[in-house]
Formats: structure tokens, C-alpha cells, sequence
């Protein structure tokens, strides 16, 4: 076994990797760019070294720095984690080459797996059912048209290098395909550095399922059971669970056979994930997808059923020791499931966010995981992908493992950043998610009608009177020292103008000290009440207490109900300034990132819903439109660096 490791990686999965190193008592090296230098990875590691400035091509993509940092700091290997080289054969073979050992597959399996044109050539020898469709190097936009009414629609556009649904797109109508395939070129060759696409007939109802697999280098190849990843946001996973609620076990057994033979194809070294679709209305049929020659993001679900460190298989593995199991070993136990925390806002079309995290709650409890990047004080930066965390339940049946999972989101607080964890929440109380029937399409259909949670009289109560205890706390007691002033008759109310950041605002007064208080609403009954702060904040309302995490500041408050995070803050006019009209139609960035695109010439006439810009952060792409019709003046151009809300443009009317 090695004696040191370097991780050539961020975040919750260099975390994630560090904890099983330390387990096995080897040293771990961390590496950091400049925006991570105080990420929580870089303390957690015995050693770090700075790779260079924010942009992954000059840190986490640097192969050459990478080699030097393992070895200036004596690494014997190298773990790549996800994302970033995990899958460059070239850093594979320059580890080689340095006489350090990668912890993967060796480079030509990646190279023939990194292609998903070759990919599907080399299982289809090995008899693995692939997805009908026209697939091989060197396609033209006009091949691709030629081909695409045999292949059918509504069909499938997709990258040949890389992953995570990037450059992907469904195409219902021959007249919408041109447009589509320069959208997929563009994104794929921004992500991947490779604009190479093929196309796939699009699976009605698809599943998608996958399978965990291991392979040693004496020969043995096992699975590790299946995992259900079907719940996802423009081909990007959201929720995974395993096993799948959609197999038998016979057709679990095939799906696993078929997984090991793809490793096979290309004599696999290490974990890996071989990727299918499944009809759901034909649930004993599958496809091949991909090879993703890696650890996965959705790997601890497998170690949560399994009981299978994946992490330390991995070194095991790449230092040369053999499995220790075979494939009747392996026994699924219980069930797994895990959301993906996102620095991004659902309610404003799931925008990528960012800020300093001024606190972090996580959830604890029976069957409950948490492999997370996330700390008090953290700056979350636009120019990495923006997954923060991921909470993981587990039990021994899946809607036990599924209501675990839901009170774990219910305990999670992210103050100061805008999170996914109410949308995590809701989409997993969904009928059809609690009864198993998944399909990739249901996020899209049911998304309009997730109830998001709304700034009701008890949420204005509640921050009120977190406001009102945070001010008073410490302050000395006594007439003099009444902010509310003294004077005979009734108490006057202490009176608070309030303000969520989403424009809602309202007036709540509160009379009484200490825990007998009374509050009221804008002018609604008075209601009895009372508050304790601490980490979990507790307030009591008409005699009912609720406990919740919250976070108050001068003048500004966080508190989480059921998975929502409410940012209220004290106006200094009571009743709320109104927002108005505004005057000058700007169109502004609705997320920090980078210009890729300016459709318009610097006064062009545009109608309204022209594409004016288009803003790329956290690898999407956000297109802005002119909301009126007049002639357009651009303050930025193609690779400005924009903040959220810096004016992009401004259409004036022409009359």
C-alpha cells in the first residue's frame, strides 16, 4: 500500500478522499488554486500545494504542475477524483511517465471509454446492446442532418468526449436540428475541447441505471449492484439511489453481467460505472450509454448498501493487490439514497449562486451520511461546478431510506449562499418519487408545480422575533434601558419594517420581554410568543414550539422551515420602500460568469426576445433576451467577466 497520495482535486470529493487515507493511515497532499486557498480540503489534508490562479487550466487542469506538486511533496500516486483529469488518458500516461502511479484505469481503456463513438464500437463486439443510432468520427452537421430521419425523432444529440449531460440535447423536429447541433458543437467543445457529436434515437420514458463495477489486475471482474439515476435537470443527475426500484433480479443479474463485459472490452483496472437506458415501459430491456472510467459522484450509495469502501478498493487495486471477493459475495443491503447540494437557485430557472457561507448545518442521525466541502466562512466561487455537498440516507427499505433522507434535508442549513435543498426536498415527497416510478423526464414535468415555500405570518413572526432577541441579547434590563421607551398606560410596541430578498415585505410589532411576548403582522390579532436563541433557534407561537436552524446578524436574518431558507432583513422605513418601475430597460446578468457570446452588432435593432448575450458559469449557459423591442447598446463583449446584475445592455425604445 502506498505511504502518500496526492489528490489532484477540490471539494467534497477531496474530503471525501482524504477521510478514507486517513482511515488507512496514509498521507494525504492536497492541491489548491488560488480561490481555494482556504477551502476546508486544504486543511484537511497532512499537506497542501498552490497549483496557481482560479482558472482550472491554470490549477486543477495543469498537468505539469500536478506532476511537480506529487513529486515535491514525495506522492507515490496520484488520486483524480471526478471531473477535472479524471479522465485524461494524457495525465494518465505524464503519471506514468513520472514514474507515479494513477489511481484509475490504465490510459488506453480511458482513451477508448473517453470516446463514446469507440466506446459503442468496443462493447458491441462483446455483444452489449447499444441505443440505435449513427455514430462515428468526423460527422458533419450535414451528415448528421442527412442521417437523422433514420435514426427518428425525437432523437438525441450527444458529445463524443466527456459527461455530465454537457452539449446533450433532445430534438423533437427535423427544423429545430440545425440549430441544436451549433448549440451542442459550441458547449461541447467549451467543456471537453472536443466538438465531435453523434446521434441516438431519444428512449420514450427513459431510466437511467447504472452499474458500479471493480476490476483488479489478475483478472477478476465484479458489480456491485445497480444504481437508479433517473431523476435529473437537463441531463444532469439530481437524486440517485440503489438498487434501482425498476429490476428483478434476473435482470439485475444481466445488467451486471453486461456492466463487467464492457470492462472487459477493454481490460478495465479499478472502479468504474458502466451507464444504461431502460425503457420503463420495458423494464428487462437495456442499453448501453457510456463507460465512465472513474469514481462517481453517486458512489456512496454503492458503499452505503454494499458495505464496500470504494475509495480504498481503488488503492488497493492500483498499488496491486487482487479482490478479495468474487461476485457471490457481494449482497445488497437496505436501501440508499442521495441528493446533490448545489450553490444555485431553483426558483430563478436553477442559476448558479455564490457568496461566503456565513454559517453551515448539517444533518446527523441513524443511517444519515454527509460528504461535503462546506464550512463556516467558505466562499463559494463561480469557476468550479457548483455541487457543494451531498446528504445521504440510509435504511432498511427504500421509503425508510427516502423519509430519512427528507428530514436530513429539513436539518440542513447553508447561510449566506442560495441553495437547492428545498427543491431537494419537495422533489422527494413527489407521489411518483416516493412510489419508485422515475423516469428522466419527471424534474421537467413536474417542476411548475413544486410548492416553494412563500414569507407566510409565521416566517415573518419567527424573523421578527429571532431580530428582536438577537438586539436585545446582552443588553441591560431595567426602564432606562427600554428601547421601546417608557411611559404610563400600555407598552408601545417595538415595530418592525421587514423586507425577504425576493421583494415581499411586511410590518410585524412585538410587545412583552423575555419569553412572554406577543407579536402581531401587519396589524393581524395579536399572537402569543416566545424565543430561545442558540444553535437551533427555538420559537413558540399560540403554544406550539418549533425548532430550526437560523443565523441573525445586525439588522438581518437566515432561518430554515421544511428545507426553505427565508433572508429577511430590518428596512429603515416600516412599511417598505416600493420597488417601482424600472425606467431604463437593462438587461443584466442574472449570474457571475463569463460573456461566450454576443449575437448583435453595438446599435442593431432588436424585437423583443432577441438573444442580446450569452453568460456561461459553472459550465451553463444562460442566454439574455431583450424584453422590448429598439435598438440595442452593449457595455460588454465576448469573454468580459460580469458580475450578477452588472447591466449587459440597454435597449432603447425607438419612439
Amino acid at each position: 500500500m502506498f505511504d502518500s497520495v496526492l489528490i489532484a482535486n477540490r471539494g467534497e470529493i477531496a474530503c471525501r478522499i482524504i477521510a478514507t487515507l486517513r482511515r488507512l493511515g496514509i498521507r494525504s497532499v492536497a492541491v489548491y488554486s488560488d480561490a481555494d486557498a482556504s477551502a476546508r480540503h486544504v486543511h484537511l489534508a497532512d499537506e497542501a500545494v498552490r497549483l496557481g490562479p482560479a482558472a482550472a487550466a491554470q490549477s486543477y487542469l495543469h498537468v505539469a504542475a500536478i506532476i511537480d506538486a506529487a513529486r515535491r511533496t514525495g506522492a507515490q500516486a496520484i488520486h483524480p477524483g471526478y471531473g477535472f483529469l479524471a479522465e485524461n488518458a494524457a495525465f494518465a500516461r505524464a503519471c506514468d511517465e513520472a514514474g507515479i502511479v494513477f489511481i484509475g484505469p490504465r490510459p488506453d481503456a480511458i482513451a477508448v471509454m473517453g470516446d463514446k463513438i469507440t466506446a459503442k464500437l468496443a462493447v458491441q463486439e462483446r455483444g452489449v446492446p447499444t441505443v440505435p443510432g449513427i455514430a462515428r468520427a468526423g460527422l458533419t452537421d450535414d451528415d448528421l442532418i442527412a442521417a437523422s430521419d433514420d435514426v427518428g425523432y425525437p432523437l438525441l444529440i450527444k458529445p463524443s468526449a466527456g459527461g455530465g449531460g454537457k452539449g446533450m440535447h433532445v430534438v423533437e423536429a427535423a427544423d429545430d436540428l440545425p440549430r441544436a447541433l451549433a448549440a451542442a458543437r459550441r458547449e461541447a467543445a467549451a467543456s471537453f475541447g472536443d466538438d465531435t457529436l453523434f446521434l441516438e434515437r431519444y428512449v420514450q420514458n427513459p431510466r437511467h441505471i447504472e452499474v458500479q463495477v471493480l476490476a483488479d489486475a489478475h483478472g477478476a471482474v465484479v458489480h456491485l449492484g445497480e444504481r437508479e439515476c433517473s431523476l435529473q435537470r437537463r441531463h444532469q443527475k439530481v437524486i440517485e439511489e440503489a438498487p434501482s426500484p425498476l429490476l428483478d433480479a434476473a435482470t439485475r443479474a444481466r445488467i451486471g453481467e453486461a456492466a463487467c463485459e464492457t470492462a472487459r472490452s477493454v481490460g478495465y483496472l479499478g472502479a468504474g460505472t458502466v451507464e444504461f437506458i431502460v425503457s420503463a415501459d420495458r423494464p428487462d430491456e437495456f442499453f448501453f450509454m457510456e463507460m465512465n472510467t472513474r469514481l462517481q459522484v453517486e458512489h456512496p450509495v454503492t458503499e452505503q448498501v454494499t458495505g464496500v469502501d470504494l475509495v480504498e478498493q481503488q488503492l488497493r487495486v492500483a498499488s496491486g493487490e487482487p479482490l478479495t471477493f468474487g461476485q457471490d459475495d457481494v449482497r445488497l443491503n437496505g436501501h440508499s439514497i442521495e441528493a446533490r447540494v448545489y450553490a444555485e437557485d431553483p426558483q430563478a430557472g436553477f442559476l448558479p449562486t455564490g457568496g461566503r457561507v456565513a454559517a453551515v448545518r448539517h444533518p446527523s442521525g441513524e443511517g444519515i451520511r454527509v460528504d461535503t466541502a462546506l464550512e463556516d466562512g467558505l466562499d463559494v466561487s463561480s469557476d468550479y461546478d457548483p455541487m457543494l455537498a451531498k446528504i445521504i440516507a440510509w435504511g432498511p427499505e427504500r421509503d425508510e431510506a427516502r423519509r430519512r433522507l427528507v428530514r436530513a434535508l429539513d436539518e440542513t442549513a447553508v447561510f449566506g449562499v442560495t441553495t437547492n435543498v428545498e427543491f431537494l426536498r419537495l422533489l422527494l415527497e413527489l407521489p411518483a418519487v416516493a412510489a419508485g416510478d422515475l423516469d428522466t423526464g419527471l424534474i421537467a414535468r413536474e417542476l411548475d408545480g413544486l410548492a416553494f415555500a412563500k414569507t407566510d405570518a409565521s416566517a415573518w413572526a419567527e424573523a421578527a422575533l429571532l431580530l428582536d432577541a438577537a438586539a436585545s441579547a446582552g443588553r441591560p434590563t431595567g426602564p432606562w434601558h427600554r428601547l421601546d421607551g417608557w411611559r404610563l398606560g400600555p407598552a408601545a410596541p417595538r415595530v418592525y419594517g421587514l423586507r425577504e430578498e425576493r421583494g415581499e415585505r411586511a410590518v410585524v410589532r412585538i410587545w412583552g420581554t423575555g419569553e412572554a411576548l406577543q407579536v402581531s403582522v401587519d396589524s393581524a390579532d395579536r399572537r402569543s410568543a416566545g424565543v430561545r436563541l442558540g444553535d437551533r433557534a427555538q420559537v413558540v407561537l399560540d403554544g406550539v414550539a418549533r425548532s430550526f436552524p437560523a443565523l441573525a446578524s445586525e439588522g438581518e436574518v437566515e432561518l430554515t422551515r421544511d428545507g426553505a431558507t427565508f433572508r429577511i432583513r430590518i428596512e429603515d422605513n416600516e412599511h417598505g420602500a416600493g420597488d417601482g418601475a424600472d425606467e431604463k430597460p437593462h438587461l443584466d446578468s442574472p449570474m457571475p460568469g463569463t460573456v461566450v457570446m454576443v449575437p448583435v452588432a453595438d446599435g442593431a435593432r432588436v424585437e423583443a426576445g432577441d438573444a442580446v448575450a450569452v453568460v456561461e458559469a459553472m459550465k451553463m449557459e444562460h442566454v439574455v433576451k431583450a424584453a422590448i423591442a429598439g435598438i440595442v447598446s452593449l457595455h460588454v463583449g465576448v469573454g468580459d467577466q460580469v458580475l450578477r446584475g452588472q447591466t449587459l445592455a440597454t435597449v432603447a425604445p425607438e419612439d
